[in-house]
């Protein structure tokens, strides 16, 4: 298959209307060459060009795209997934790709190097594919949600970017190219009446330079993303598609994305929406023109093609930087084949994934289970989850080791009863579950939400656990025996009954945990891996506020996670109690919200008797700025692996000074002179310092102001 498709090429290419074009000249920069074959284009080939269905030209040798007429795009979220642009193997080779968590538990892990060796796995998996005719490598899925914190999210997406487009703006050729979306203030699927296809997000300028765009920010100007999606909803009262200063001011000007081979593109049919939803423009044909003047180089639907003659984009400058035109033997990424997936590295980076991101919300001692616990009554719609562990925009994995597999591969003699389905209410199972139950040294619930509940394009309208699950779980608590609930989902659930039952025994949230799932949570109940995820979102009673200013008190806190063992925190040496202004900024090079302010050392020992990883987190609080003002703010963080119980290990939390800024009313972020403290980790017993910025409060960054306003 491999040697057909590179054939089809070769032969593409040596026609006369290619022969002498100046594409293959490899001495051009992407956009000569693309601007060669595009100058050969007629009307109509331009505007059947300019929607995901690209379908070619044919008579200038350029075949559809994947080698068949079908979306350019591949979503790869977690993994090569289902997707317009994937077609699976139904056996054999290309019949799966690795399945990763969701991001929601990746992000849990707080691991950089974590997210860049997925995105790098991923991204190689899908050029693969793309090789062997199986997948297009122009559109990577970029993010959906690793959590609530801006600061993590920039983290996170700035390494996950690199490892799928193989490096920041690598040369000579991208690896894949990624795309970040939904931009911008995409906070809502359908709530109440309000359906993301007509939302319009009413945002202060501060909140859009302090929360929703700096993820954004970090994918285009810090890691060089290929390509931004602008979402279905309204930024004040412009569609986002349609939104100049979105697209144009902010991140074509303002983040400089005007290098080669980058483009923007619309969520799909978002630019029918400019008229039909959104009712923007009084016509369809004024939608697509105000889409392509606000800067929408794609349409990801059919608008452009039905209603703009003169529609024109250049995005074959991205496929002579994916090395379309360039030949194949002088190129690594098309020597990637179906060895190249699924690897044994790639299956083990799944399970470290899944058992980094793990969270262990309640333990009164009973874990890790003891030697001597040999029978488990496994109860819940959970309990033998197989493709419901991947959660959405997923692939075939190669395998999927379920709860039930896992207890069984850990030796325990397992009861599997299903008791009830995520949102029944019937109690026709609760009889068996509680016979289970009654027969059993320990009872583990496995429940929560899923893909049934929590979907694109729907959202919850409550928090409450859904159907009858609890009532379930009341039953098993009144067995008297030993209970474990394993929560899975990625949205929240209401757990106080749990957390405050004396029956409950203990908690483990494992959100989507991909193909070793299973493997990974067992590993953690029987102790053979010990649990070192952090929550990243609030657990709540009441949703709507993320931890930076959310006034209540949360069931579970941003950043908790409990261990197997406990550590005692220190300061390395003592930092510095205050830093002038000026000099910090004058000390800046590039990018002044980028420069260090310092690098702050924490002593991290392992006081009990289990090893274990240790994830360090580190926020800021404190009256500088303008009011109001967050409870507190996550500015540096990392993991420590394998602290051995007795030992030391020291973890460097550099902070730059764009972390410790805040934004004012217009946007621009600024170093306020004043008191801050620090605090490492959650909960009581935290590590705490002190210091003053003195001097003048200087204005690292100047955010565009929109022009129509002026």
């Amino acid at each position: 298959m491999k040697l057909a498709l590179l054939v089809a090429i070769a032969l593409y290419l040596q026609d006369i209307p290619l022969k002498g074009n100046r594409v293959c000249d490899t001495s051009l920069d992407p956009v000569s060459r693309a601007k060669a074959i595009i100058s050969q284009f007629t009307v109509q080939e331009l505007i059947n060009n300019t929607v995901n269905e690209s379908p070619g030209v044919p008579r200038l040798g350029l075949p559809p795209i994947s080698g068949g007429l079908k979306p350019w795009y591949i979503w790869s979220l977690h993994g090569v997934a289902s997707s317009p642009g994937v077609t699976f193997a139904p056996s054999g080779q290309f019949s799966s790709a690795t399945s990763f968590p969701q991001p929601i538990i990746i992000g849990a892990a707080f691991d950089d190097a974590l997210v860049k060796s997925i995105a790098t796995i991923v991204s190689t998996e899908a050029r693969a594919f793309n090789n062997f005719g199986r997948a297009d490598p122009r559109w990577g899925r970029g993010q959906e949600t690793p959590g609530e914190d801006p600061f993590h999210i920039s983290q996170y997406v700035f390494n996950l970017i690199q490892g799928l487009q193989g490096g920041i703006d690598p040369e000579p050729y991208y690896k894949v190219i990624a795309d970040c979306k939904h931009l911008a203030a995409y906070d809502l699927e359908n709530w109440n009446g309000n359906s993301r296809m007509s939302f319009d997000a009413e945002v202060t300028i501060q909140d859009l330079s302090e929360y929703y765009l700096p993820p954004f920010q970090s994918c285009v100007r810090d890691a060089k993303v290929a390509s931004i999606m602008c979402s279905y909803n309204s930024v004040n009262g412009i569609p986002s598609c349609a939104n100049s200063y979105l697209l144009q001011t902010i991140v074509r000007d303002y983040w400089n994305f005007n290098d080669i081979g980058r483009w923007i593109t619309s969520d799909c049919d978002a630019v029918d929406n400019i008229f039909s939803t959104h009712h923007y423009t009084s016509t369809y044909a004024q939608a697509v023109a105000d889409a392509l003047k606000a800067g929408t180089d794609v349409d990801c639907g059919t608008a452009y093609s039905l209603h703009l003659p003169d529609a024109f984009n250049q995005l074959y400058s991205s496929l002579v930087r994916l090395g379309y035109f360039d030949p194949a033997e002088k190129q690594p990424y098309r020597q990637l084949g179906w060895s190249d997936i699924n690897t044994p590295p790639a299956q083990q980076l799944a399970y470290q994934a899944a058992l980094e991101g793990v969270v262990m919300l309640k333990n009164d001692g009973i874990l890790p289970l003891k030697k001597n616990i040999k029978k488990l009554a496994l109860i819940g719609p959970w309990a033998n989850a197989t493709t419901m562990m991947q959660g959405n925009y997923q692939g075939i994995a190669p395998f999927l080791i379920s709860p039930l597999q896992g207890a069984i591969n850990s030796g325990y003699q397992t009861t599997y009863v299903q008791g009830t389905t995520s949102s029944g209410t019937s109690d026709t199972g609760f009889a068996a579950a509680v016979a289970a139950a009654n027969a059993a040294d320990v009872v583990i619930f496995a429940g929560g939400i899923d893909e049934t509940i929590e979907s694109e394009g729907h959202d919850r309208m409550s928090i409450a656990w859904p159907g009858n699950q609890l009532d379930l779980v009341s039953q098993l608590e009144a067995t008297g025996k030993p209970l474990i609930v394993l929560q899975f989902g990625g949205g929240q659930v209401d757990d106080s009954s749990l957390k405050a039952s004396k029956s409950v025994n203990a908690i483990i949230w494992g959100g989507y945990p991909g193909q070793s799932g299973g493997a990974a949570i067992f590993d953690i109940i029987s102790g053979k891996a010990a649990p070192s995820g952090r929550l990243p979102i609030t657990h709540s009673t009441s949703p709507g506020r993320t931890y930076m200013w959310y006034q209540d008190t949360p069931i579970f806190e941003f950043g908790f996670g409990l261990h197997f063992t406990t550590f005692q925190l220190s300061w390395q040496s003592q930092p510095s109690s205050s830093y002038q202004i000026s000099k910090l900024v004058s000390g800046a090079h590039g990018h002044i919200d980028l420069a260090p302010l310092d690098t702050f050392n924490v002593a991290v020992k392992n006081t009990g008797k289990t090893a274990s990883d240790y994830v360090a987190l580190l926020f800021v609080s404190g009256t500088a700025g303008p009011a109001p003002h967050p409870n507190k703010r996550l500015i540096s963080y990392t993991r420590l692996y394998g602290i051995e119980d007795g030992k030391t290990t020291v973890a460097q939390l550099n902070v730059s000074l764009g972390s410790i800024a805040r934004a004012d009313s217009d946007g621009n972020l600024w170093v306020y002179g004043g008191s801050y403290q620090l605090t490492v980790d959650t909960g009581s017993g935290l590590l705490s310092h002190t210091f003053i910025l003195t001097g003048n409060s200087v204005q690292i960054t100047h955010f565009p102001q929109n022009p129509s306003n002026s």
